[in-house]
């Protein structure tokens, strides 16, 4: 196999000309295996980037993103933020809460508004979803779904795959550019709880199976979908105690108690002593098994204190990682590469660059 090419310094890289549409991450779908390989190999230049002194490279110097979050979450638009940055990127965000969409404006013609202004990439989180493949639709800038309603949430799942490839590569003694995706063929996932209202269980579901990991599902059946119809997984479980054992990373869903969550259940008493991860249970888990919950964390409900603060618990690790495949997100749809006398567009998720060299 002809090795990747390696990207230029991290310093080295510059923005085209944003002249093609439809340049897009509105599902997992749209990466496959290859685009997902492709996002956490740049992701590993990204993370090499934070431990600088001043993390920043000029990559999207001159782009303007937007992020437009129709619905509350600090961790993940902050996420996007910082990564958006730490590229030179101009960023403005805005709250469809506080804007013109509440004095009856339209979403549509709030979104026309802003890409007027020159928007490059508009990131958007909404409550509906669709809503961020319906923006793709009225603005040429391209569009990151940051979590649409009980669809997708795209970058955590890209994030959850590259925190276990980081651990992975750690534990086989190996840099973790050095790690391909096929360290996730035959890994056992069981994505526990809240399955019916998470968008990120469709995600990381998507994600996981088109690297070869087998899915569990692991929850009470009024929270599994009452269709799992082009849901890749192995199988659906309503015993937790039965399936810890067998697992190789348990990743908890939040209760999602604010999408109704609640009312599907007795009560939250009842699930945590059903489906939370208390110290009991996570002694049931394997010696080298991981703990991952996309956050916020009910602490005492889908985890225990003590679990949550395990060192085979991951939840840190995944907030700081966040940053750094974003940046890759963002890059990889916004930027491009220099390659000898030839520019190389890298807005096709799907060609073979190695890390950045810092």
């Amino acid at each position: 196999m002809t090795p990747p090419s390696p990207l230029p310094d991290a310093d080295e890289l510059k923005p085209p000309p944003l002249s093609d549409a439809g340049r897009h991450l509105l599902s997992i779908s749209d990466l496959g295996a290859e685009g997902i390989e492709e996002v956490l190999r740049v992701s590993d230049a990204f993370v090499e980037v934070a431990s600088r002194p001043i993390p920043k490279v000029p990559a999207l110097r001159g782009r303007t993103v937007v992020t437009l979050f129709a619905e509350e979450s600090t961790r993940t638009r902050l996420s996007f933020e910082t990564a958006a940055k730490r590229l030179s990127a101009d960023v403005l965000s805005f709250a469809v809460a506080s804007s013109s969409v509440k004095k009856g404006e339209s979403l549509r013609d709030t979104v026309e508004t802003v890409a007027a202004m020159g928007v490059d990439a508009f990131i958007v989180r909404h409550p509906s979803a669709g809503a961020p493949a319906q923006v793709a639709g009225w603005v040429d800038a391209t569009v990151i779904n940051a979590g649409d309603g009980w669809h997708e949430h795209p970058t955590q799942a890209l994030l959850d795959c590259y925190t276990i490839r980081q651990v992975l590569a750690e534990r086989a003694g190996r840099p973790v550019s050095e790690s391909g995706v096929g360290d996730f063929a035959g890994l056992r996932v069981a994505i526990v709880g809240d399955v019916a209202h998470s968008r990120v269980a469709r995600s990381g579901v998507l994600a996981f199976a088109a690297l070869g990991a087998e899915v569990t599902l692991v929850a009470p059946g009024s929270l599994v979908p009452p269709s799992l119809e082009g849901w890749p997984v192995t199988g659906v479980s309503h015993d937790l105690d039965a399936v810890l054992p067998h697992v190789d990373v348990c990743y908890l869903l939040r209760l999602q108690t604010e999408r109704g969550a609640g009312s599907f259940l007795p009560s939250i008493r009842e699930y945590t002593a059903g489906y939370g991860l208390t110290l009991r249970r996570a002694g049931l888990l394997a010696d080298g098994a991981l703990v991952m919950h996309p956050g916020p964390m009910n602490r005492g409900v889908e985890i225990a204190d003590e679990v949550a603060d395990l060192p085979r618990s991951l939840v840190l690790r995944q907030v700081a990682n966040g940053v750094a495949v974003r940046m890759a997100v963002l890059f990889l749809l916004l930027g491009q590469v220099v390659r000898g006398d030839a520019t190389g567009t890298v807005a096709d998720l799907g060609h073979g660059y190695g890390p950045v060299d810092g």
